[in-house]
Formats: C-alpha cells, sequence, structure tokens
C-alpha cells in the first residue's frame, strides 16, 4: 500500500492515505475522545443495522456476523490511520531535520489535540530553521569581517617586507588602523556572547548626565582628532543638550557607555560632510529615569528598515552610509539594543523631520 518516490527516498502515500487526504472525516472534531466516541457509534450502527437486516431475511446470522466484525475492522483501521497520521508526518519530518531540512511542515486543519501539536510542531520548526539560518549568517558574516581587516594588515606587512613601503611612521599607522578595527570586532563579539549568556551583571549607580555625556563625547572627539579609527570623522560637529543641567540618573555606567559611543558613532559614521550630531538628555517619567535622543543629519533611516536597525551584522542600504565611512561591522547598534535590555529600557528609532533620531528611555531606580 506504499512505495518510493523516485530519486529523493520519500515514502509514497498509500491507499488510506490517499482516502484519508481526500475524506479528511476527522478534522471537525475538537477532541480525539469525540472521533473515538464516533468511531464506537459508527460500528455499533453497523453492527445493529446487519443483524436487523439477518433477522428479516434468510440470510444466515453467522454471515451478517462475518460481514459485522469486516465492516468494523476496515472503519477501525481507516479511522485509526487518521488519528496516527499526524504523528507519522512528525516523525518523516524530524528524520528530515536530523539531516538538515529545516523547511517542511506538518499538514493543518485538524481541531482536535493532535491539530494543536502539529501547529507547535510547525513553531519549533520554523524556529529552528531561523535558528539555522541565523547561524550560517552569523558564521558568514564573522568570516567577511575577520577577513577585511587580516587581508589589509597583511597587505601592508608584505609590503615592508619586499621592500616595497619603508616602515614609516604612516605605513605602521595604516597596519595600526587594521590592526584596531580587528580588535574592535572581536571585543564586539565578545560582548555580544557575555550579554547573550546573561553573564554580565549590572552595577547600576546614581551620576549626573552632564559630566557623564561630556566625558564620553571628549573621547570620541579624541578618537577623530587622532585619525586612531578608521570611521574618524574630524568635520562632523558633537552637541550635547542636558535638561535641567543638574539632571541625575541611575543606570550601569559602563554598560551606558556602550549605548552611547555606539550611538554617536554610528551617527558621526552617516552624517554628512561639517553635519552635526546632537545628544539630547531628558528627566524620563521614573525617578532618576533617563531619556536620551542621538539626532544626526543623515539620510536617515526608512520605515521599512526599522525593525532591521539592530539586527547584528546589519550595515544598512549604501545611500544611508556617509561619505568617509566604510560601512562598519554592523555590531555597534545590536551591541547598543542588549545594553538597554540588561536595564530594562527600550530603544528605537524615532520620528524625525530630518536625519535619523534614535532614543533610549532607562527606567532608573535604585
Amino acid at each position: 500500500m506504499s512505495g518510493s518516490l523516485p530519486g529523493d527516498g520519500r515514502r509514497r502515500p498509500g491507499l488510506w492515505s490517499r482516502a484519508w487526504a481526500a475524506l479528511r472525516p476527522l478534522d471537525p472534531y475538537r477532541s480525539v475522545k469525540a472521533a473515538l466516541g464516533a468511531l464506537v457509534i459508527g460500528s455499533v450502527v453497523i453492527t445493529t443495522f446487519l443483524v436487523f437486516v439477518a433477522i428479516h431475511s434468510a440470510t444466515e446470522l453467522r454471515v451478517i456476523t462475518i460481514f459485522s466484525i469486516i465492516a468494523s475492522l476496515l472503519i477501525t483501521q481507516f479511522v485509526a490511520h487518521g488519528l496516527t497520521a499526524p504523528l507519522d508526518e512528525m516523525t518523516e519530518i524530524t528524520r528530515s531535520m536530523a539531516h538538515g531540512d529545516y523547511t517542511r511542515r506538518v499538514g493543518g486543519g485538524r481541531r482536535d489535540e493532535f491539530g494543536d501539536l502539529a501547529k507547535a510542531f510547525n513553531r519549533m520548526a520554523a524556529d529552528l530553521e531561523a535558528v539555522d539560518t541565523h547561524r550560517k549568517e552569523l558564521v558568514a558574516n564573522v568570516s567577511h569581517e575577520l577577513r577585511t581587516p587580516i587581508a589589509g594588515l597583511r597587505a601592508v606587512l608584505e609590503n615592508v617586507v619586499d621592500g616595497v613601503s619603508a616602515a614609516d611612521p604612516e605605513t605602521m599607522r595604516t597596519a595600526l588602523r587594521q590592526t584596531e578595527r580587528l580588535g574592535r570586532l572581536v571585543e564586539q563579539l565578545l560582548d555580544l556572547s557575555r550579554l547573550d549568556n546573561g553573564v554580565v551583571p549590572l552595577h547600576a549607580r546614581r551620576f549626573e548626565v552632564w559630566p557623564y555625556l561630556a566625558g564620553v563625547l571628549k573621547e570620541a572627539s579624541m578618537a577623530a582628532g587622532s585619525g586612531s579609527s578608521p570611521r574618524a570623522r574630524k568635520d562632523v560637529h558633537l552637541h550635547l543638550d542636558v535638561q535641567p543641567p543638574e539632571l541625575t540618573a541611575h543606570a550601569d555606567a559602563e554598560r551606558l557607555h556602550q549605548v552611547v559611543a555606539n550611538l554617536v558613532d554610528n551617527a558621526v559614521k552617516h552624517s554628512p560632510r561639517h553635519g552635526r550630531v546632537t545628544i539630547r538628555a531628558r528627566r524620563g517619567e521614573g525617578p532618576q529615569s533617563l531619556d536620551l535622543e542621538v539626532v544626526d543629519e543623515g539620510p536617515g533611516i526608512p520605515e521599512s528598515e526599522r525593525h532591521r536597525v539592530f539586527e547584528r551584522f546589519n550595515q544598512g542600504s549604501s545611500g544611508q552610509q556617509g561619505p568617509d565611512s566604510d560601512g562598519g561591522t554592523g555590531l555597534g547598534l545590536a551591541i547598543a539594543r542588549w545594553a538597554v535590555d540588561l536595564h530594562g529600557g527600550s530603544i528605537g528609532v524615532a520620528e524625525s523631520p530630518r536625519g535619523c533620531r534614535i532614543r533610549v528611555t532607562l527606567p532608573g531606580g535604585p
């Protein structure tokens, strides 16, 4: 009653499977108990009918009994196959998953417990497919991001060794920039790994917002002035706006530093020449809470892409990059989101008449 499809090793649906797929008599039932009850009632009705026929005809009772048993067995086999069909399908799909195929799903339509199990199974299969896709993308993206600075550093060193270029300060600065870019990527990957594993504790404390943010921006300005970063932009002006000036907040200063530094770095990267990046800080709704905004004058983020901004390795389209940007690693905003999540806050792209405005809300409180 069954066979294999040529070429793919899958089992061809047998007679029972084709008949069940055509009739689907159990779909209206919301419970397996109800389906089994209908089976018992159907068998009793058929047997009673055959006995009634035997009484009012010349047919022998034993012949009617044989026919009754055969009919009951056929109905039982048909219904039993229908009850176990989802389990057989799940078993086959599980074997496919074991070989790396996460695209197959269990057929729907049932409203009983097996239907609920099929829906849960399909959700699990979709989650596994998403995890597998993310794993492949992560390996590909990390490999690409690591290859770029390593190739640049190797080219510089090969030129020095072969005598093509001298080991002068400018050549060494080029090698240093590639090494720093590689170190930044490794550090960001380690940060994400620690955040994912939940091993990053929060050391929240109360601090004054103005001097804290001024220090973060001073570090960003010094990095741009020294030219140590391949994404350094000396032409972008950084502006700090804190109201009231004596504003205080309660958060983990180190993790908040990651958030602000990555947001400022992203804003500078997407700014036009001689653009302006503004960091605004206001008091939030709760005690010692903080509302923070980073606004740039770049091309902004299309509404259709805003949900992907904080995904890992998302570097945006080429039209959103600044004039001197190298694209970055696409990890900064992902780290910012995880650091904000650790505080129980929120981060997202807000509406802005010009450029991009990213808003961070921290709940504060001791």
